[in-house]
């Protein structure tokens, strides 16, 4: 089952890798809810009017649940100089996590908190800031130093039954 897109989607712009935005928005993000484990939560992904990632629902602490995730398969590489991720966002102000995935078969992802407003801002992430983690638990071994991506995802699981919406307007790796 191969759901990897090739690097044609990508826009290559003075070294800025282009992973999403209004005109490379044509990726095939999937959901991945808390149902996954016998939870209730529920949420959505669309590109709106705007040309915007919605992703959007809510967040149920029920059945021990309580995280919604909305993730992408892709195939990039990385040079030396790559080392931040640019988000450009528009939030609810609540907490979410970019997550990464260096290899396809990874079972784990590196995670990076970031905190919205409801106003549209731009949020640098450095790439050696992403640490291990595996169902909500750090793991013990070094933060993200690996040479390509293989997924991104955006996941929001703060432990409590909330109402989410965040609109994604740009993902770049510079």
């Amino acid at each position: 089952m191969k759901w990897l897109l090739i690097l044609s989607f990508l826009m290559f712009l003075n070294d800025e890798i282009i992973i999403f935005d209004k005109d490379n928005n044509a990726q095939r993000w999937y959901i991945v809810n808390d149902t996954v484990m016998g939870g209730i939560s529920s949420s959505s992904v669309k590109i709106n009017e705007k040309g915007r990632l919605a992703f959007s629902g809510r967040v149920s602490t029920e059945n021990n649940g309580g995280f919604a995730m909305t993730r992408m398969p892709i195939d990039i590489n990385l040079s030396k100089q790559h080392s931040k991720i640019i988000l450009r966002v528009k939030g609810d102000g609540k907490q979410y996590q970019l997550r990464l995935k260096s290899n396809e078969s990874q079972r784990y992802s590196y995670v990076q908190v970031f905190r919205t407003n409801t106003q549209e801002q731009e949020i640098i992430l450095p790439l050696t800031g992403f640490y291990p983690a595996f169902r909500g638990r750090k793991l013990n071994f070094g933060n993200f130093s690996a040479n390509q991506i293989k997924e991104v995802a955006i996941l929001i699981g703060n432990k409590k039954d909330e109402d989410f919406s965040l609109e994604i307007i740009k993902i770049a790796i510079q």
